[in-house]
């Protein structure tokens, strides 16, 4: 636990800082790392001669994506049809990838004897979420340099008050396991500790940040969502270990594991919270 606390003191500020600090290009390369870093993890859910050889699909589908995209400023700053697309795909994986979950163990026959399924599952998880990540970034660069930075922090903030509220209740007040075939210390109580938790985080950033969003049923709206979103998000990544035999997807993060095991909420959350605050 004392590992855990240190690294947390020393990546949170860290994660912060590099999210309004660093200029668009550099803040582009760390997310771009953090996605291979989350690519290289993965390789562990598939088979294959190699570890390198499982990464090439991964990261090829990737490269296609940024020779197709527009990724300058001014286009994700303004969202073009292909940006939509993306952010589509990414929620409707999170959708399907949620009902895996909660059927669990019976759906893991539909895809755990099939490797170029979870090749696809990877790229689902991590690519979209990429994206996401630099469209929040970039929203209104030009107009006010730290509003994208704002956005993204605002959905950082309500995933990490859910994982702390859900903890804190769900170990009180935890009763009904949500998915105990995946993760069996995840609760009914927890969840909507998690959710109250964040949507009151949520409200006071938007207010400190100054973050508008067309109403407060909407803000409570695309939190709820978002947050809901991001737990099953936590339990897909259990999912995937569960059935590779995994404990840890890495142990880069002393106390944390690997980067998936910290990132495997936002993976979730940000595709959804982007594509819900764009349309609302």
């Amino acid at each position: 636990m004392k590992q855990r606390i240190i690294t947390a003191l020393i990546l949170a500020p860290a994660v912060i800082l590099g999210i309004f600090k660093l200029p668009l290009a550099l803040f582009m390369l760390a997310v771009a790392m953090v996605t291979c870093l989350g690519y290289w993890e993965w390789t562990q859910f598939v088979e294959s001669k190699t570890r390198l050889i499982a990464l090439i699909p991964s990261i090829a589908i990737s490269a296609i994506t940024l020779a197709m995209i527009p990724f300058d400023a001014r286009s994700l700053s303004s969202l073009t049809d292909a940006h939509f697309i993306m952010l589509a795909i990414g929620s409707i994986w999170w959708i399907i990838s949620s009902c895996l979950v909660l059927s669990f163990p019976r759906s893991s026959k539909l895809w755990q004897d099939s490797n170029w399924l979870r090749h696809l599952f990877g790229v689902l998880t991590l690519l979209p979420f990429f994206w996401s990540i630099l469209l929040l970034r970039a929203q209104g660069i030009y107009a006010d340099s730290y509003h994208g930075a704002k956005l993204v922090l605002f959905v950082c903030f309500i995933v990490w008050a859910a994982d702390s509220g859900a903890y804190f209740c769900g170990k009180n007040f935890g009763k009904r396991k949500m998915a105990p075939q995946v993760s069996p210390n995840k609760t009914i109580e927890g969840l909507i500790g998690g959710i109250i938790t964040a949507i009151l985080v949520g409200w006071g950033t938007a207010v400190w940040f100054n973050i508008e969003f067309s109403n407060s049923f909407a803000m409570v709206i695309i939190t709820l969502i978002t947050v809901v979103i991001s737990v099953l998000g936590d339990l897909v990544e259990s999912m995937f270990k569960r059935v590779s035999g995994i404990k840890d997807s890495g142990k880069i993060l002393p106390g944390h594991g690997g980067v998936l095991d910290r990132v495997d909420s936002l993976t979730a959350a940000f595709p959804v919270f982007t594509l819900l605050y764009f349309l609302f």
